[in-house]
C-alpha cells in the first residue's frame, strides 16, 4: 500500500525485488536445513548443483550457461511468478517459515491486543477473501466522502498528507538520515504521483501498447467502486499523470547525489514550488514543525507543483480515488484484486497466475510487523555459527580491499588515506538488529482488513517522523530478517546482511570454501563495493556527502566507470532493450568490484597454499562456478522489459558474463583464449576497486 509519504529504505540493495508478492528468486529444492542435520553441502557435494552444469558450453562463450544452463533450458517458471532463481528458493523457504510463526502467535488464543494476537488477526482478516468481498466497497465510503468534500487545493494537499487516507500525490516525502549531516534525521522532498512504474511507460515508444490499457484499467478500477462518469475520468487521471510523467527525472539521473541534495528552509520551499500548499500538506503529515527539507529532484519538484496548482480540484478527486482503491486492491473485493493484478501482474510483468491468497499474507504480515516476526525467525532459524562465520568472512573481505586499495595504480596516496579511513569505518550488521521494533502502538482489528492495512501505513509513517529531532537510531535495519537481499547505506557507511540470504547458494558452512567466497563472499565484496561505487565514492567514512577525492583522482576512476559503461551498453537481453549504464552503473561496479575483492580475500584465506581438486574442478573454477550459480535465473520478457527500464540492477546474465569477462584469473582458471566469445583484451579489461 502506497502513500504520499513514505519511509526511505537503504539505497543500493543488492537484488532487485520488485515487490515482496513477485520476488526475484521458488520451491524449497532441498529438506529445511535447520531441521535436518547435515555435515555436507546442500548442493551436490561441494556446494555447486552440478545437474545444473551444462559441459556442452565452453565457459568463454557463455559461462553463465556453462554453470546454469541445463537447469535455464529445461526450468518452467511456475505460473505465480515473473522470475524464478536462485533468490526465489530463499524466498520461498523464508515464506513457509513465517507462516508456521505466523501460525504459532495465533494459536492458543493469545490475550486481546498483544502481539501474537495483532499478527493473527491481521493474517486471518487479509485472507478471509469471503469476508473482504461480503463488506464491498463500503469500507471505502468514508475515505470516499472526505475526497468528495474535498473543494479548495489546500483541501487536496490536506488529503494528500493524511497518511491515514494514505493518498497518492505529485510529491511525496520520506525520513532518512541526512546526507551532510549524518548525525540528525531530515525530511526528504522527492518526486512522486505516477501509477504505472515510471516515466518512460507514459513517454517511450516501446510501451505505447500498455497506455490504453492502464487507461481500461483504471476506468474499470472507478467503475467497480460505483464512481460516476468513470470512462471520462480515467482518461483525466492518465493526462494528468502523463503531464506528471512529463518533468519527472529520469531514473539514471536520480541516482545522482550530487543533484539530489537540494537544502532549503520552509520558506525557501515555499518560495521554489508556491503552487503547493506547504502548509496544509505538511501539517496533515505531521511534519508543520519541520524547517528544514531536502528537495530531491528541484526543477522537477517546481514544475510538479505548477501541475498541481493548474489541476481542477475535480481531477484531483477522481485521482485521489483511484490511487485509494488501486493501493488497496489486495484488501478490497475480489473484482478489483484481480483486475490489478491482470494488468500489474500480467500485462506489465507477463505473470499468468495471482499468488495463493495465504502467501500474499504472509508477505502483508511481513510489511505490517516484519520485524515481530523477525525475532521468531531468528531464534528459530539463524545459528549463532552463521553469524560467527559471516563475521569471519566480512573481515577477510575488508583486509582483501585494504590490500588493493594500496595497490591501486590510479589513485593517488592522499586519496587512498581517506579510502582506507572509510573502510575502517565500515558497520557490518549480519542477521538481525540488536533492537526489535515496538508495534505497542498498532492498532490491528479482528475481520477488518482495510483498516488494518490503512493502521499498518499511518504506524509506519508516525514511526518514521518520530524519528526527526533525535539523534539517529544506529541500531535501526532497513529491512527484516526474513528478508532475502543484502543493502550498503551510504550516509551510515554500513552494510547490512539479513538472516534468510544465508542460506545456500550464498552461503553455506559445509560447502567448500571457495564457494562461499564465489557465493556470499562476493555479495559481501559487492556491499562494501557500493561504498566506493560512482554514488556511493561521494560520502566519506562518517557518511557525510562530500569530496574528499582529488581531481585527478576523480578523472581516473570516471575513465575506468566509461570504460565499464560502454561494455554494459552493448548488452541487449531483448531485441530494442538494452542495458542502460547510466542506470545500472553502481551495481555493475559492485559487481566487479565485489567478485574481484572475494577472490583476493579467498586467495588470502589459502595462505599460499593450493586449494586441491574437488569434483574435477580446481578452486579458482568453483569460485567463479558459484558466483555464476548465484545469479541463476529466468525472467519473462515484460518483466525483463521492465527490469531494464527502471531497475538499477542488469539482468542475472550479465552480472555473471558482464563481470568475468573483466578478471584475469577467470580466463586463467579457465583457460579462455582470443577465440571464445566473452574474451576481451587485456587492455579492455576494467578493474577498479
Amino acid at each position: 500500500m502506497k502513500k504520499f509519504l513514505f519511509c526511505s529504505v537503504a539505497a543500493f540493495a543488492l537484488a532487485a525485488c520488485s515487490q515482496q508478492s513477485d520476488p526475484t528468486g521458488t520451491a524449497q529444492e532441498k529438506s529445511d536445513k535447520t531441521t535436518v542435520e547435515s555435515n555436507s553441502a546442500a548442493l551436490g557435494d561441494w556446494g555447486v548443483e552440478p545437474s545444473d552444469i551444462n559441459s556442452e558450453i565452453d565457459p568463454g562463450d557463455d559461462f553463465y550457461q556453462f554453470v546454469n544452463g541445463k537447469w535455464l533450458d529445461t526450468f518452467e517458471i511456475p505460473d505465480e511468478f515473473s522470475n524464478y532463481g536462485s533468490f526465489t528458493v530463499l524466498f520461498e523457504r523464508s515464506e513457509d517459515r513465517v507462516k508456521k510463526i505466523i501460525e504459532t502467535a495465533a494459536s492458543g488464543n493469545p490475550p486481546a491486543g498483544s502481539l501474537e494476537d495483532k499478527i493473527g488477526n491481521f493474517y486471518a482478516a487479509f485472507t478471509d477473501v469471503d469476508a473482504i468481498n461480503a463488506n464491498g466497497f463500503e469500507v471505502v465510503a468514508d475515505d470516499f466522502a472526505k475526497i468528495d468534500a474535498l473543494t479548495s487545493h489546500e483541501d487536496v494537499a490536506r488529503a494528500m498528507g493524511d497518511p491515514r487516507i494514505g493518498a497518492m500525490s505529485p510529491v511525496g516525502a520520506y525520513v532518512s538520515v541526512d546526507s551532510k549531516k549524518t548525525d540528525q534525521y531530515i525530511t526528504y522532498i522527492t518526486q512522486y504521483g505516477l501509477g504505472l512504474p515510471n516515466r518512460d511507460y507514459y513517454l517511450d515508444a516501446k510501451f505505447s501498447d500498455k497506455r490504453p490499457k492502464y487507461i481500461a484499467y483504471i476506468e474499470k478500477t472507478l467503475s467497480l467502486a460505483g464512481v460516476d462518469d468513470a470512462a471520462a475520468k480515467a482518461k483525466s487521471i492518465m493526462d494528468l499523470e502523463t503531464r506528471i510523467a512529463e518533468v519527472h527525472w529520469e531514473p539514471a539521473k536520480r541516482r545522482n547525489r550530487d543533484l539530489t541534495y537540494n537544502l532549503k528552509s520552509l520558506d525557501e520551499l515555499k518560495s521554489f514550488a508556491p503552487g503547493i500548499p506547504w502548509d496544509a500538506l505538511l501539517d496533515s503529515a505531521g511534519l508543520g514543525n519541520e524547517t528544514s527539507f531536502v528537495v530531491r529532484e528541484d526543477d522537477a519538484i517546481a514544475n510538479l507543483a505548477t501541475i498541481f496548482a493548474n489541476t481542477p480540484v475535480e481531477t484531483w478527486k477522481a485521482y485521489l480515488k483511484f490511487h485509494l482503491l488501486n493501493e488497496n486492491a489486495a484488501v478490497l473485493p475480489s473484482a478489483l484484486d484481480d483486475a490489478n493484478f491482470a494488468f500489474f501482474g500480467t500485462e506489465l510483468r507477463g505473470t499468468p497466475k495471482q499468488r495463493e491468497r495465504w502467501k500474499r499474507g504472509v508477505s502483508a504480515v511481513n510489511n505490517a510487523m516484519g520485524e515481530a516476526v523477525g525475532k521468531v525467525y531468528v531464534e528459530q532459524f539463524f545459528p549463532a555459527e552463521s553469524k560467527a562465520q559471516m563475521e569471519d568472512l566480512v573481515s577477510n573481505l575488508r583486509v582483501a580491499l585494504d590490500e588493493r586499495i594500496t595497490d591501486l595504480p590510479w589513485m593517488s596516496e592522499a586519496t587512498k588515506t581517506e579510502a582506507h579511513a572509510k573502510l575502517k569505518k565500515f558497520t557490518p550488521k549480519i542477521g538481525y538488529p540488536d533492537k526489535w521494533r515496538d508495534y505497542s502502538d498498532l492498532i490491528v482489528t479482528e475481520g477488518k482488513a482495510y483498516e488494518n492495512a490503512r493502521n499498518a501505513v499511518a504506524f509506519d509513517w508516525n514511526y518514521s517522523i518520530s524519528r526527526l529531532g533525535g539523534p539517529v537510531d544506529k541500531t535501526e535495519w532497513g529491512m527484516t530478517p526474513q528478508t532475502v537481499n543484502a543493502y550498503y547505506s551510504p550516509p551510515r557507511n554500513e552494510i547490512v546482511f539479513p538472516a534468510a540470504i544465508l542460506q545456500e547458494p550464498f552461503f553455506d558452512p559445509y560447502a567448500d570454501p571457495a564457494v562461499n567466497y564465489g557465493g556470499i563472499g562476493a555479495v559481501i565484496g559487492h556491499e562494501i563495493g557500493h561504498g566506493f561505487d560512482d554514488q556511493g565514492r561521494k560520502s566519506d567514512g562518517d557518511g557525510m556527502l562530500r569530496d574528499w577525492w582529488s581531481s585527478e583522482d576523480a578523472k581516473n576512476f570516471s575513465k575506468l566507470t566509461e570504460k565499464l559503461g560502454e561494455q554494459y551498453s552493448s548488452y541487449e537481453p531483448v531485441e530494442g532493450f538494452f542495458v542502460n549504464p547510466e542506470l545500472t552503473m553502481g551495481e555493475n561496479i559492485g559487481d566487479v568490484g565485489g567478485l574481484a575483492m572475494a577472490y583476493h580475500a579467498y586467495k588470502l584465506s589459502l595462505n599460499g597454499q593450493e586449494a586441491p581438486e574437488i569434483g574435477g574442478y580446481s578452486g579458482d573454477q568453483r569460485f567463479f562456478m558459484a558466483w555464476a550459480q548465484v545469479w541463476k535465473r529466468i525472467v519473462r520478457e515484460e518483466a525483463l522489459k521492465n527490469q531494464i527500464a527502471s531497475d538499477p540492477h542488469s539482468p542475472a546474465r550479465y552480472r555473471v558474463n558482464g563481470v568475468v569477462r573483466n578478471m584475469d584469473a577467470w580466463y586463467d582458471a579457465f583457460d579462455i583464449g582470443e577465440d571464445d566469445a566473452l574474451y576481451l583484451p587485456p587492455e579492455e579489461r576494467v578493474q577498479i576497486w
